[in-house]
């Protein structure tokens, strides 16, 4: 009885310890699973974080370039016919202008406002292209002008008003030129090719003025812009009417020196006038 007591006992304990070996296996097991489940979602969590960050990074070098690319190609746009901050302008001094720089900045600001107006207005009136074409250069032009007056601190003279001026001789030329150019389409692109004469002038005048070379190198865009601008108002001219243009401020040589050989656009300069390139004088 006492060995049939022993064995039972026995036996329960063998299944107690069996018991509880597989009960520790089985926990141990969860746990294990438990642990690398953890360990895989923190790993995927790094993973996605470090993705994120890697995404951040990459979409902000791409913005960076994108901001880069636009400011080139907003540069490129103003230096087609004049001269943005995107042209890599040479190195500056912040008020470092003589008087005469600073009045000559002042004004090609407001006169190539007034470019702009005038061909606005007369765009408006005769619904005539080239007009709306050459108007959007003279805007890149005088942002241009307007880049140097920040650049150099001075105050903006120009308003954002088509047709006003601080300027009284500008004022009123504005005036005279819409007034002319009303009377026909024709007269209208002599205006044009007049207001491009006097620019060169005045861009040829104050270039004489400054050795500045950021200054020098947004007014010979300008003027190159200009000599294209009068080009394309003398072959409008000659192909809607069939006139041939004469120069009304430049003189024969200069004026035929920038239409070069096609004569079929120029004629030989006529007896254009030798103006001193003060937008006040009319012919």
């Amino acid at each position: 009885m006492l060995k049939k007591i022993l064995g039972i006992s026995l036996l329960i304990v063998v299944i107690s310890v069996l018991v509880f070996g597989a009960v520790n296996r089985t926990l141990a097991k969860n746990a294990s699973e438990s642990g690398t489940q953890s360990g895989n979602r923190r790993s995927s969590e790094q993973t996605a974080a470090s993705s994120e960050q890697t995404s951040e990074v990459h979409n902000q070098g791409n913005n960076g370039q994108g901001q880069g690319q636009g400011q080139g190609r907003g540069g490129n746009g103003a230096g087609g016919n004049g001269a943005g901050e995107g042209n890599n302008l040479p190195p500056a001094t912040p008020g470092d202008l003589s008087a005469e720089e600073s009045a000559a900045l002042l004004y090609m600001r407001e006169e190539e406002k007034l470019a702009h107006d005038v061909y606005v207005t007369f765009y408006e009136q005769w619904d005539f292209r080239v007009f709306s074409n050459i108007s959007r250069s003279e805007q890149t032009h005088t942002d241009s002008v307007k880049a140097l007056l920040d650049r150099y601190e001075l105050d903006d003279p120009a308003s954002s008003e088509i047709g006003v001026f601080t300027d009284p001789d500008l004022q009123a030329l504005y005036t005279n030129l819409v007034a002319r150019g009303s009377q026909s389409l024709a007269e209208a692109i002599q205006v044009g090719a007049a207001i491009e004469e006097i620019d060169i002038l005045d861009l040829q005048e104050r270039l004489a003025q400054t050795d500045n070379a950021d200054i020098q190198q947004v007014f010979n865009n300008l003027l190159n812009g200009s000599y294209n601008h009068l080009r394309a108002f003398v072959s409008t001219l000659k192909t809607q009417t069939g006139e041939t243009y004469q120069p009304q401020y430049l003189s024969a040589e200069a004026y035929q020196a920038i239409l070069g050989d096609d004569t079929s656009i120029g004629g030989n300069g006529g007896n254009g006038g030798k103006g001193n390139g003060r937008r006040g004088q009319q012919p």
